[in-house]
């Protein structure tokens, strides 16, 4: 049973990452200088779109490695939160989120591996 709770709430980051990006993006503070706000949007975006399929149908192997792109949210919510004040309450947001996304899909793929039987370790040699 703890699968699924670690399944959603690696969903509930990611799910809530894919509306987050652009909301904070395109309405609540778009890019300040002659930036385009879709392009912010899509640098941000278009990667979370990668493992969508994978999220969905509940593959181990997708909620492994999409966790690699967790820490790019991760990294770049702390980032803001160091360099932009006015972002404090969105880059937090974006934090918790991350957080969600890359505890839900470790623990996900570690125990869903687990009841498939799956294994990324060598079989020792006798």
């Amino acid at each position: 049973m703890q699968t699924r709770h670690y399944q959603l709430l690696a969903k509930t980051g990611y799910f809530g990452l894919l509306l987050l990006i652009p909301v904070w993006h395109l309405w609540l503070s778009p890019p300040s200088l002659n930036i385009n706000p879709w392009l912010v949007t899509c640098i941000w975006f278009i990667p979370l779109l990668f493992p969508l399929k994978g999220i969905l149908q509940g593959n181990p192997y997708t909620y492994a490695w999409s966790g690699f792109l967790a820490l790019f949210y991760l990294m770049h919510s702390i980032v803001i939160l160091f360099n932009e004040p006015g972002e404090l309450i969105l880059a937090s947001m974006e934090l918790l989120l991350a957080c969600f996304f890359l505890t839900g899909n470790i623990y996900f793929a570690k125990y869903r591996g687990r009841e498939l039987g799956l294994s990324i370790r060598k079989k020792k040699s006798h």
